[in-house]
């Protein structure tokens, strides 16, 4: 059995080992223990490994220690030095975030950028100078066109999630983010796949880059700690299959990913309904509203996060032990990515995937594609006593904590052209004369005549 190595002994210097020690982190994963000895120097990287591994801080070490930050004799104010690209502000945030952790002794100024929140805050801070800018590529070129961030000092390029950032068609965007950095810059690439798009990116701007991967390459993507299951749901029999899930022995922090905005509201809804403490983010809310939920989430006042794909990159939370695919992922991607917010850091997962009749066939081919030995998911309902024994749901348990109260529908204003009710149609028309009281008149050759008129 190999020997255990620590951080020091990959080359890290001691600030940020002491950092790292102070949150608990002592020895390196996989990823790391391969990559941070070649950043540190200074190399070209392709880093690829299974979500939940520890991409961020194989990258995010080697890239405190190579900039410098106040204090240091060589210090420069100024531009950044370092640039992360993320695919959504959830992941900017997590990857800021771990960031600020390794730097609590060495005191890097971090910022992050990103779309939905105002321009004021993140202008006043690269007046005022940063060392590190974390951010999506749309409001990083946004600010580069305004002239607010210069990118011509920066040293370090990392590009995260690079598949994910092709998924989201911000491929042209980062190109021409790239192409405002140096030529002399370190660029690192790290995904979970390597499309062919992504492999044509890194050979046109990495240069001579090593490529390290942290397991052999018939090692399945998913991470073998998180156990599986795919069951044939009804549609309309999930809410209560959720439930009870809900209520697994050993159950903690859990994410539940839905294909729709509209999905993810209404089983967050249910679920609060039936007493569960839930929330819910997508992209029909404001961030403010989002990073409210995420916050809530993590400091354990909510212990369900019901969520479209948009976090699913984003997410980086330690305890989630259950993860809940809604519905039938799109692809075997977006199925590993959902899957991967369990089982994290070495710790045991567990991942539900319910599947309804018409995504039987989606589903083979995930299968196939992944190995997983799951080809025919067994026909499952709320009452089935395989699901309880398979996730250690206790007999006799109800769907709910509580039984939900049906809300009151909201009042709905007629659209233009829609037929009222008949009486509400009626109360609106004004009352008729009473037909003796109409004054009746008739003009003949212009003469007015009537009752007791003569022509």
């Amino acid at each position: 059995m190999s020997e255990r190595r620590s951080f020091a002994d990959l080359g890290v210097i001691p600030p940020i080992v002491e950092a790292l020690a102070q949150a608990g982190i002592t020895e390196p994963f996989p990823i790391q223990t391969l990559a941070i000895p070649i950043a540190i120097a200074g190399t070209d990287l392709i880093g690829q490994a299974r979500t939940g591994t520890g991409k961020t801080l194989a990258f995010g070490v080697s890239l405190l220690q190579r900039i410098t930050v106040p204090g240091d004799e060589d210090h420069q104010d100024g531009s950044p030095q370092a640039l992360v690209m993320c695919p959504t502000r959830e992941l900017a945030l997590q990857v800021t975030q771990d960031l600020i952790e390794a730097s609590t002794v060495r005191k890097a100024r971090i910022l992050t950028v990103y779309g939905g929140v105002g321009y004021e805050p993140q202008l006043d801070a690269l007046t005022a100078g940063v060392d590190v800018v974390v951010g999506t590529p749309g409001r990083l070129l946004d600010l580069v066109q305004r002239r607010s961030l210069v990118l011509s000092n920066v040293k370090v390029l990392v590009l995260d999630e690079a598949d994910e950032m092709l998924d989201l068609g911000f491929l042209p965007d980062v190109e021409t983010l790239i192409a405002r950095t140096p030529k002399s810059r370190q660029t690192m690439l790290f995904s979970a796949t390597m499309p062919a798009a992504i492999v044509s990116l890194a050979r046109t701007h990495l240069n001579q880059a090593v490529n390290v991967r942290a397991e052999t390459r018939d090692s399945h993507l998913t991470v073998p700690d998180t156990a599986q299951y795919v069951y044939q749901a009804h549609d309309l029999d999930k809410p209560a299959m959720v439930g009870k899930i809900l209520q697994a022995d050993g159950r903690g922090r859990t994410i539940i990913f839905t294909r729709t905005k509209r999905s993810a509201q209404r089983l967050s809804d249910e679920l609060h309904d039936g007493g569960f403490k839930a929330t819910a983010i997508h992209g029909d809310l404001s961030q403010v509203v989002r990073e409210k939920a995420l916050k809530r989430f993590r400091d354990g006042r909510a212990d369900v996060l019901v969520a479209t794909d948009v976090a699913a990159r984003g997410i980086d939370i330690d305890d989630v032990t259950h993860v809940i695919n809604y519905e039938c992922p799109d692809n075997e991607l977006t199925y590993v990515h959902r899957i991967g917010r369990t089982g994290r850091a070495g710790a045991k997962g567990v991942a539900v995937t319910l599947v309804d009749w018409p995504d039987i066939t989606r589903w083979k081919l995930i299968n196939k594609a992944l190995d997983l030995n799951l080809p025919e998911p067994a026909e499952t309902y709320s009452t089935s006593p395989h699901l309880l024994s398979d996730l250690g749901i206790p007999e006799g348990v109800k769907p709910w904590l509580q039984e939900p109260q049906p809300r009151d529908p909201k009042p709905r204003d007629s659209k233009p052209g829609e037929k009222k009710h008949r009486s509400e149609s009626q109360a609106e028309k004004p009352a008729k004369r009473p037909r003796q009281q109409r004054s009746r008149r008739r003009l003949r050759n212009h003469q007015e005549v009537g009752p007791g008129k003569t022509a």
